[in-house]
């Protein structure tokens, strides 16, 4: 039996020539067919679209081309840590790789990697990790600063669960003294069974998924735009995190009460990148992380809370640190932890009124 084509574009020929994202050398590029193509012009307003079928490449004329350089390099992190992860040896404590001459855990395996990549790009100014959560010089002159999570879930890595990294980009050279208004893109990548990255940047509306797409050369694939996300609608489905909390706060307890009560479908694995996303993809659900006086907040709002949040409002769904958009949460450090919620409006409104803030300022 023959097996339907797939929904992007075959490639071409052979023709003008690309960049290996592991080595940086040159390497042969197969176009798509160009009938596919259409790159509106940029303006100031926001471009509406649906899913292209688009290598990223040229997907990214729609953007800013330094901002555009600045996603080259995180994509084309993103792609070597999937191999990285794949690769991967694991026994009951972590999973190792080799870095040169080195072997090294994979989370700062993929610290360092990401680190590399923003350099190569020659536009970000300033970069910070999570796992080191400092502001790092990066390129003078640059015009972009990059807040990331390299290995969300590095803890359940060894048990083949899905794994994820975060982003965010803001303009200029500062990661504090900031909230999440002025990022300018941001996004997850999901390793799971398959590898993809949804993202949300300035000027093009909604959030995007781009499936990576084994070309079965030494690039290690393609990134294919593949899906639009726009809205989410009200459905029972839920991803609850630090259930610990419900101990000592009582509305989420009634919180937890009514998703049981009300017959929701649980679906959550302990890595919040995939728990996120299944909201987009699906277009409905809800993901909490409240906290409580034993059980506080430890999601950190530069490298999770704020580039989440922008993805997740871009793609249709509404946040809530209990009283308000986490966007407008203040980034005075790098340490500024915060609770959370993302979903649809209904869900998240009931968040604000059965857990809101109130224990916490109670504690305060």
């Amino acid at each position: 039996a023959s097996s339907s084509p797939p929904p992007w574009p075959r490639p071409a020929a052979p023709a003008r020539a690309a960049t290996s994202a592991f080595t940086g050398a040159p390497v042969a590029r197969a176009p798509v067919a160009r009938a596919a193509l259409r790159a509106p012009a940029r303006s100031a307003t926001h471009t509406r679209m649906s899913a292209t079928g688009e290598p990223l490449e040229d997907w990214l004329q729609r953007v800013e081309p330094e901002l555009a350089k600045c996603m080259r390099g995180v994509f084309a992190a993103c792609k070597e840590i999937a191999y990285k992860i794949r690769t991967a040896s694991c026994d009951k404590m972590s999973c190792f790789n080799d870095f040169g001459d080195e072997q090294l855990a994979i989370d700062i395996l993929a610290d360092k990697v990401i680190f590399e990549n923003l350099e190569a790009s020659g536009v970000v100014a300033t970069a910070s990790s999570e796992e080191v959560p400092i502001e790092k010089p990066i390129t003078e002159g640059g015009k972009f600063s990059v807040a990331f999570d390299p290995l969300d879930g590095s803890s359940i890595i060894d048990t083949n669960f899905s794994v994820g990294t975060i982003f965010g980009v803001w303009p200029g050279s500062k990661l504090t003294g900031i909230t999440g208004r002025t990022i300018c893109a941001s996004g997850m990548a999901i390793y799971g069974p398959r590898t993809s990255v949804s993202l949300a940047i300035d000027g093009v509306e909604g959030a995007h998924e781009f499936l990576l797409i084994d070309d079965f050369s030494g690039r290690h694939g393609q990134w294919i735009h593949t899906a639009v996300f726009n809205t989410v609608s009200e459905g029972k489905l839920f991803a609850p995190g630090n259930l610990r909390a419900a101990q000592d706060n009582p509305g989420y307890q009634k919180l937890l009460d009514h998703y049981f009560a009300e017959k929701y479908q649980l679906r959550y694995t302990g890595g919040m990148v995939p728990d996120v996303n299944q909201i987009l993809v699906k277009g409905k659900g809800v993901f909490c992380n409240p906290a409580s006086p034993s059980a506080k907040a430890k999601l950190r709002v530069l490298y999770e809370v704020a580039p989440i949040g922008y993805l997740m409002e871009k793609g249709g769904a509404k946040t809530s640190d209990g009283k308000g958009s986490v966007l407008d949460i203040p980034i005075e450090t790098t340490e500024a932890r915060s609770q959370v919620c993302y979903g649809s409006a209904g869900e998240v409104a009931r968040f604000e009124e059965l857990v809101g803030t109130k224990v916490l300022s109670e504690v305060a």
